[in-house]
């Protein structure tokens, strides 16, 4: 879909992207606050940013209780929702073009005037501990936290947070907001049919209610090797395994398209390297490697799931790959099948609205930049297989990283995988 872009800087501090796209017969709407978990008070009270995101729907200046708002919001098929990272908190909303403003006002009540009652506080304590525990349930949920603190990052298990939830007070939900939902800490991307529209979105923005405040900074972490870490579940009766290497710089977005192609060319389909491989002879039935570009620091992750009789096998055709990797043995027709399909994803990823409102939404949420979409395959097309490996060795340059598992085997067995891999380092 053709859009056009526009980074605006209100007045009264806040900034955020007017995304027109014309004869979109639908409105997204997004506002993102630096107010994750890493900005809570303290560790003592780890879920109060999370609590406080299930309560913004609650009781607010022309709402009762969240029912009522609910019902409202939703009864001509508009939908909402609100997610809190480590980093992030994140209020999102689409709806049809014909009620717009109706749905922007009534985000403007969520985010500007919650109340937060204390009924509220006590049914949320109980849903986000009905949310945490059924994510102890989930392997891949249990694991990655686990990795984020072997490595080195300041941050609660799920076990962990857990524990916390019966500190949280009213008071630390009402700071925690008053603290962090301010409007230079804002960032919004609002994506549609802007047009004639744009001066009055504007107005409104600029009638927000909130306090000045300051943009936070990201925290920072020192990061580590770390031994293997073993996560037993006697009901596990395969290996969950999340492999994570760190180095300590953001990666240029050169080096993250190269990359992706080289995460492609490992696991990216059923003929990649490792994953193809690890198919063909039975090995696993799925894994991954992806490259994420965070703040002072990017990973480079391995996942999946295999059975612990051909574990060792799975890992073999790791180390043997990613050496070849290392040795610069990358074919010129990999890079250019890499290259083709990077550019037909992009292609496709742009048929609605919230599809083109997330393309910007993830950097411009990060560090205020605001990617280029029509040059993106000019981008794809420029990667070369030098910049691919150069990026490769650092991490392992770098040998700073962890392997961690969910099973029901024995940490030495876990251990074993991992001096497989030492050899790469």
């Amino acid at each position: 879909m053709q859009h056009s872009v526009e980074k605006v800087v209100l007045k009264n501090g806040a900034s955020g992207l007017l995304i027109d796209v014309p004869g979109a017969s639908v409105m997204s709407f997004q506002f993102h606050f630096r107010a994750g978990n890493r900005y809570v008070r303290s560790n003592d009270v780890y879920e109060a940013a999370h609590i406080m995101e299930h309560m913004a729907f609650g009781a607010n200046e022309h709402f009762k209780n969240e029912h009522d708002y609910e019902h409202e919001f939703t009864k001509n098929g508009a939908y909402h929702n609100a997610y809190t990272s480590d980093i992030a908190m994140v209020y999102e909303a689409i709806c049809a073009d014909f009620e717009w403003n109706r749905i922007f006002d009534l985000q403007r009540m969520a985010i500007c005037t919650p109340k937060f009652r204390p009924t509220e506080l006590t049914s949320e304590k109980g849903n986000v501990k009905s949310e945490l525990t059924g994510y102890l349930n989930n392997h891949n949920r249990v694991l990655w936290p686990r990795v984020q603190q072997a490595l080195g990052e300041d941050i609660l298990t799920y076990s962990q947070r857990l524990k916390v939830i019966p500190h949280v007070t009213l008071k630390d939900i009402k700071e925690h907001h008053a603290r962090t939902h301010t409007l230079k800490n804002m960032r919004f991307v609002i994506a549609g049919k802007i047009g004639e529209r744009r001066k009055d979105i504007v107005r409104q923005l600029e009638d927000w209610q909130l306090e000045a405040g300051e943009r936070f900074n990201v925290p920072t972490d020192e990061y580590k090797k770390s031994r293997p870490v073993l996560i037993r579940r006697k009901e596990a009766s395969n290996l969950t395994f999340g492999w994570s290497m760190m180095i300590p710089r953001e990666l240029s977005d050169t080096e993250g398209d190269a990359m992706a192609c080289l995460d492609h060319i490992l696991t990216g389909t059923m003929s990649s390297r490792i994953f193809g491989a690890a198919r063909k002879k039975g090995l696993a039935y799925g894994m991954f490697s992806d490259t994420s570009i965070g703040f002072n620091n990017s990973s480079w992750d391995f996942g999946g799931q295999v059975n612990l009789d051909t574990s060792d096998e799975l890992f073999a055709i790791m180390v043997r790959e990613l050496r070849r990797v290392l040795d610069d043995k990358i074919t010129d027709e990999e890079l250019a099948a890499a290259k083709s399909y990077a550019v037909g994803r992009y292609q496709m990823g742009a048929q609605t609205v919230a599809q083109i409102s997330n393309y910007y939404t993830h950097r411009f949420f990060a560090d205020d930049v605001v990617k280029d979409y029509d040059k993106v395959p000019e981008m794809i097309q420029g990667v070369s297989r030098q910049c691919m490996i150069d990026t490769a060795r650092e991490f392992f340059a770098a040998n700073t990283w962890v392997l961690a598992g969910v099973t029901s085997g024995e940490r030495e067995q876990l251990a074993l995988l991992s001096d497989k891999l030492e050899q790469l380092f």
